[in-house]
């Protein structure tokens, strides 16, 4: 399954997506018909890539488990490899690169067309028990989840986890096909994992209050640890001694791109979480990932 005869060893094992992201920011709201002048750029990217990256990068022994195409994964997969990330990855020849199209409005944030392509392919064979065993943690984007396709292998990765005493947190990745996945069944399905990394919308879903601290709280009530992601307005932990607020942390520019911002502070919080520091350290951890990422183009 993997390019190394054994097992890579280390801190995290990320198990998720990894794509090529088309970014277009349109220079007026895109008409039927017709054309609109746009920078497009292509960057690596994928949610489990992209949280592998930024671990890479703060020195967090890290490998990526997941599937890529044959014909286009090279530069994605260089790059990872730049930043220190160990690669379990199977080449897929008859499937394609996971793919996006992210168009990005005049506020930065962004609506996404995904074809994930190789990710589609991951199966059990490709996350063995001794693999997830030679790390610490094991983090699963909930992408791997959401998809048919994929969803027992990442239950059963989870489950090789828990028994083999490994801590595991999870993104739930996207409102829209978690609603379509069933709240409740999604909540049963992750049951016992340590950390739980919705954006507000998820929270909100996830929970069913619309008052996002009252939604953190109530999954904190399920879960060790709840850490939510607003945006602009900071983010939130939350656990059974009740629940934390930080505002976001400027960052070294304007921001120009929010794709990614949500791996990035994934990435952040579980490295300062793994060095068991404070709440407050963790969130804050994230949010400068998060602030990195926003003031550039693309997600890693």
């Amino acid at each position: 399954m993997a390019d190394l005869p054994q097992p890579p060893t280390g801190d995290v094992l990320v198990v998720g997506d990894i794509n090529l992201d088309v970014l277009v920011r349109p220079e007026r709201p895109i008409e039927d018909g017709t054309d609109v002048a746009a920078e497009i750029r292509q960057r690596p990217g994928g949610a489990g890539a992209n949280v592998a990256a930024w671990l890479g990068r703060l020195g967090v022994a890290t490998t990526l488990a997941g599937c890529v195409g044959a014909s286009d994964s090279g530069p994605i997969c260089d790059l990872l490899r730049t930043v220190g990330v160990q690669l379990a990855l199977r080449t897929c020849s008859d499937l394609p690169t996971g793919t996006i199209v992210a168009i990005i409005g005049t506020d930065a944030e962004r609506s996404m067309a995904s074809d994930r392509g190789a990710n589609r392919a991951l199966t059990e064979a490709d996350l063995p028990e001794a693999l997830i065993a030679a790390h610490r943690h094991l983090h699963v984007s909930g992408y791997t989840l959401l998809d048919a396709e994929t969803r027992r292998t990442a239950l059963t990765a989870i489950g090789r986890a828990q028994a083999l005493g490994r801590t595991v947190s999870v993104d739930p990745a996207s409102v829209a096909p978690l609603r379509e996945y069933g709240v409740e069944g999604f909540l049963t399905d992750i049951a016992g994992i340590d950390v739980l990394l919705p954006n507000a919308s998820e929270a909100q879903a996830l929970s069913g209050f619309l008052d996002v601290e009252q939604a953190a709280v109530s999954l904190a009530t399920k879960f060790p640890v709840v850490a939510v992601t607003c945006g602009a307005s900071g983010a939130l932990w939350a656990d059974r001694g009740g629940v934390l607020h930080r505002p976001s942390l400027a960052g070294p520019g304007p921001v120009l791109d929010t794709t990614g911002a949500g791996d990035a502070f994934t990435a952040g919080l579980l490295t300062a979480w793994l060095d068991d520091r404070s709440p407050t350290s963790c969130l804050d951890a994230g949010q400068q990932q998060a602030a990195t990422v926003v003031a550039r183009w693309g997600a890693q």
